[in-house]
Order: C-alpha cells, then structure tokens, then sequence
C-alpha cells in the first residue's frame, strides 16, 4: 500500500482521476501536466505530523495553458468533485490541499512567473542570475505522473541540467562576498563592541550563506531556508566536511568567539573546495586580523569575478523569493480576513 501522500496522490489520480478527465475532458488533459510539485512540504517529501494542521492531504496539481484555466478549470474541477468518492484509502477528499478532491489546477504561465520571474526556459545568463535559487526547487521538486505536451517537463529538464558555468561562478563569488564581508567580518565587529543584536543578525546570515555556498559546490539547487538543513545532509561532498562544525555553530549554548571560530574553520574548509575543484588557484595560508577577522572568503571573490565574462560582473544574483512575495500580495488581498486567520489557525479567545 502507498505510503507517503504523493504515492497516494499518484495511485488516485492514475485509478480515478484521469479517467473521468480523459473521458470529460480529453483536449484540456491533453494540454495539462499533472503530478505533485511546487510550493509544500510533501512537495519536497518532507512532511512529517506537523504538516498537517494546513494544505495537506490528497494533492493532484495540475498546469494547463492559461486559456484552459480561465475558461475550464471550474467545471473540471466541479466533474471530478461529482464523481468521485469522499474518501480514499481513509483520506478525506474535502479536507486535503484544496477542497474538492485536493484538484489544483493553474495556469502554467502563472506558475512560472510567480516561481521564476519568467515564462520561458533561462537562456541568458542574465535570465539565470535573475531567478531566485530557493524558487527553482519548486519547478524541479516532486513528481509529474502526466504531461502529454512535454512543456513543463521539458522546463524540469532544463533546470535538471543545473546552472551554466559562468553564471554558478558568479553565484559563489556574490555568496563568497556576503559570507566573509557581511558575516564574519561583521560578527567580528559586533563581538568586538559587544552587540548582541548585529552579532546574532549576522551569524544567522553567515551560517545561511555558508551551507548555501556548499550546495553550489556541489552543484545543487538549495530550497528556503525552512528546509535548508534537510536538504544539507543529503550533499554528497560538502556535508560529510562540514556537518559538524553547522551544529556546534548553531547549538544554543556555543558563545560569540567559539561561534566566529567555526566559521572561520568554514573559511577554511570552503576554501579549499574552491581549491580543489579548480575555481581559485592554491594560495598561502593567511592570517586573519585582530580587528578585522578572517576575511578569506573575499580572495576568492576576488579572483573569481576578475575570471568572469565581462557582462557577468555586475550582475547581482536575485536571492530572494521575490516573484512569489509579489503574487502572495495580491492573493492575500483579496482574501477575506476572517477566513485568512482561519488559515493561520488563528483562533479567538473568548
């Protein structure tokens, strides 16, 4: 039997959902990718128990041309909801991810411009460099069961083959800059003169950029920073190096200065990946400064956009889900507000 709610969601669609589609609605399906994928936790199969309390159950997403979804989704999804049981191995069909038999259609053009800022595949560097990173999980995550047309498996495909050379270099040399320059650096002063808020401000940002500069090295795509340190563990290089040095760094009880420490030991060890793998040349050894710290990171920032193609060195990756703020904007907007605190399981007091 199924076990995880995308197995389930996958024998659902497959034993009863398509066939009612491809008898009701055979040219809409035939345009219209269907799976589980985007935005959630069984997304990324991560769900645990509390993922439950919002958007979990029985999940069929579903991507069609926007015509389609302006004109058709309601009665394909009021002919599903009509013909389908309320219940399916022992998950209610009105209380999963939407209601109505946890149907989520959309239109693809949306989906890609609220994920990655745009409709088409990257091709520029310039494209590349303007898509948030934590975004392109939500196109390449999950599953797609059903796609006829190829469109946005072909779109999945794309990304699979992950970022063109130049434009990952110049990913590492802007996280290279804000790790060592806007973290320990920062946390140096901060420690220096005793503020607590800009030290705890920027070992966050540090620790952040660092386990973010190690899915670069390894060459995959990292997810918000909710699932960040799931996703970490399953680095096949970078995690095995840098493991332990995380944990005691982000432990409650580890102070200030032992907490600058491993992140220079961090320096160090993403140093030499850069080594390793032929970004930087093998350098000395430096020695970090008293007041300054231990700015290793900023050579290989250095080095690396001195190396680029001229149009890449000014160009300022995105890091940011910034497509998706501005659609959240607006779908909060025209929510009404009771039925948004319901969804924050806001509850009254009495």
């Amino acid at each position: 039997m199924p076990e995880s709610i995308i197995d389930i969601s996958r024998h659902f669609f497959t034993e009863l959902v398509l066939p009612i589609l491809q008898e009701h609605f055979p040219e809409e399906t035939s345009q219209t990718a269907f799976g589980v994928f985007g935005y959630g936790s069984e997304a990324l199969g991560l769900d645990d128990a509390l993922s439950r309390d919002h958007h979990w159950g029985l999940r069929i997403d579903a991507l069609m041309p926007a015509e389609i979804f302006q004109n058709r989704r309601v009665e394909m999804a009021q002919t599903l909801a009509d013909r389908l049981p309320h219940s399916y191995l022992g998950h209610s069909l009105r209380e999963g991810h939407l209601a109505g038999a946890g149907f989520a259609p959309d239109s693809l053009s949306a989906y890609l411009e609220r994920t990655i800022g745009m409709t088409h595949p990257p091709q520029t560097p310039a494209d590349w460099l303007r898509i948030p990173e934590e975004d392109i999980i939500h196109i390449v995550n999950g599953e797609v069961w059903h796609d006829p047309s190829g469109t946005f498996t072909a779109m999945r495909q794309h990304f699979a083959a992950y970022y063109p050379e130049p434009v990952r270099l110049r990913r590492i040399a802007h996280w290279c800059r804000y790790y060592s320059g806007m973290g320990t650096y920062a946390l140096k002063r901060a420690i220096l003169r005793n503020n607590h808020f800009y030290a705890t401000t920027r070992f966050s940002n540090a620790i952040r950029l660092g386990i973010q500069l190690a899915f670069l090295l390894d060459k995959r795509y990292f997810p918000y920073d909710k699932w960040l340190m799931a996703y970490f563990r399953q680095l096949p290089r970078m995690y095995g190096r840098m493991g332990e040095l995380v944990d005691e760094a982000v432990h409650p009880s580890t102070g200030w200065e032992r907490k600058l420490a491993l992140l220079d030991q961090l320096s160090d060890v993403l140093d030499q990946a850069l080594v390793e793998d032929g970004i930087i040349p093998a350098h000395p050894r430096f020695h970090p400064s008293t007041t300054s710290g231990y700015r290793l990171l900023e050579h290989a920032y250095a080095v690396i956009i001195q190396q680029l193609p001229a149009e890449l060195k000014s160009i300022v990756p995105v890091w940011d889900q910034i497509y998706f703020e501005r659609f959240h904007s607006s779908y909060v907007d025209g929510v009404d507000v009771a039925e948004w605190d319901r969804l924050l399981n806001l509850t009254a007091e009495e």
